[in-house]
């Protein structure tokens, strides 16, 4: 029972790559309306500027990353590695001082939230006697996956000579090109194991957009599981961008027609070859659709944005194409301008394009993305799925399809039934909003 003016106390540990830190923050906004009081324990590496959340208190943990590096698709899985090895005992350290002080002040810290990435943080908490609790930052249909890999090696969906476009017919509608790839293989059986050793899950997705996979987990997992998203929406926050944000986009979407222009970003972490950049730069010229393209420090290997563009490329887009290091994406999706979106298929883009009724062209490039854009085109068809390669006239088509012909009519008119789901699943009585109300009383309760 809690004394009289105990204050009750959340430690979140949010892993440090944009797609994981935002959602962990929106969650976070949110549960301290709960009148939870939220303490955030981050890394130095991509840490966000406390001054953003003065409602929180912040503790920064060393994580050994050289100053300056930057994570890319070419060294994720050294990048993650890396910082699990050194971050397991500065965690320990700052939980177990963050425990000591809210002991000292007569407070109770009921739970920590971690990101399912990390993998000692379970180890951790049962350690210092804090329940925790599991947030996927990735769709609960990719968790469903990753939890038969070891069925689907044995069944050799993995040998060399499989065909790419054969149907996994355990997991349909995903086919053998959508599966991660097997370098991702023993962190994604860590994220399974982290996360059936929590005492619950919270998922950054809502019942009616994956309905088979929410009731699949629920049966794979003895724990509670928390549909709570699309949590953006739930969270009128500061800007969660870890990067610096160019407002020019805004304004240059401000003189574009209704539903005309194509936004671009493949997010934080893909990196993608010259060769593969310069296919994408004139799908999009020879598409002759106005485009926002974000180009953020990074996007290919060892070039910056200056080096990249062919000869005269930007003389002749002028006007016509926009093009920033790095975008308000919120902002950008709700614009009225926008009437569509070439995207990587990360999660959070996808539940954010879903969230604005912006139909997809998508384009993925690793572990779950894939797998997200399966059900972008197949099961939600929302979107157009380019799978034959990173071709400027796979691209035009991909574009022309969703922008420029009757089939992207269609696509749209679906998107924006979607986004209705989405708007009722986190109004009051939404399946979201109800998940939230469960979530709270359950943290209360531990």
């Amino acid at each position: 029972m809690m004394k009289q003016n105990q204050r009750k106390q959340i430690v979140l540990f949010p892993f440090p790559f944009q797609g994981h830190v935002t959602p962990m923050l929106h969650l976070a906004n949110q549960l301290h309306t709960k009148s939870y009081s939220i303490t955030i324990i981050q890394t130095r590496f991509n840490s966000i500027d406390p001054t953003r959340f003065p409602h929180f208190t912040f503790h920064l943990i060393e994580d050994h990353m050289p100053r300056n590096s930057r994570v890319s698709s070419d060294n994720l899985v050294e990048s993650m590695s890396a910082m699990q090895l050194h971050c397991q005992v500065p965690f320990r350290e700052c939980l177990g001082r963050a425990l000591d002080d809210a002991a000292a002040h007569g407070d109770r810290v009921c739970c920590v939230i971690y990101d399912a990435i990390w993998s000692f943080a379970g180890t951790v908490a049962d350690g210092l006697k804090v329940p925790g609790i599991v947030l996927r930052t990735s769709s609960v249909s990719a968790f469903v996956v990753n939890d038969r890999l070891p069925i689907l090696r044995d069944k050799g969906y993995f040998r060399p000579g499989v065909k790419r476009d054969e149907l996994v017919e355990e997991l349909p509608p995903f086919k053998v090109r959508d599966l991660p790839g097997e370098e991702h293989h023993d962190i994604l059986a860590a994220v399974v194991k982290l996360t059936k050793a929590s005492h619950g899950v919270i998922c950054n997705s809502f019942e009616e957009l994956e309905p088979l996979s929410i009731s699949r987990v629920r049966e794979i997992l003895s724990i509670p599981v928390f549909p709570v998203g699309p949590l953006h929406k739930h969270s009128a926050s500061s800007t969660t961008s870890i990067w610096q944000q160019d407002k020019s986009s805004l304004t240059w979407l401000n003189t574009q027609a209704p539903n005309s222009v194509l936004y671009v970003s493949f997010g934080s972490v893909a990196a993608m070859k010259k060769s593969d950049f310069v296919e994408i730069a004139w799908g999009l010229a020879n598409s002759s659709q106005p485009f926002l393209w974000v180009v953020r420090s990074g996007l290919s290997q060892g070039l910056e944005s200056n080096d990249l563009f062919p000869e005269g490329y930007l003389d002749m887009i002028r006007g016509r194409g926009h093009i920033v290091k790095w975008a308000p994406q919120l902002e950008v999706l709700a614009h009225r301008a926008v009437g569509g979106f070439l995207t990587h298929c990360g999660w959070n883009s996808t539940v954010e394009s879903v969230s604005e009724g912006v139909p997809m062209v998508c384009l993925p490039f690793l572990v779950d993305q894939a797998m997200n854009a399966r059900y972008v085109s197949d099961v939600w068809k929302v979107g157009v799925l380019i799978e034959d390669g990173i071709k400027r006239d796979n691209i035009e088509r991909g574009i022309r399809k969703l922008m420029a012909e009757p089939e992207g009519e269609e696509l749209r008119k679906r998107a924006k039934s979607l986004m209705e789901c989405a708007k009722k699943s986190y109004m009051e009585g939404g399946s979201s909003y109800e998940s939230l109300e469960a979530l709270s009383k359950y943290i209360s309760s531990l």
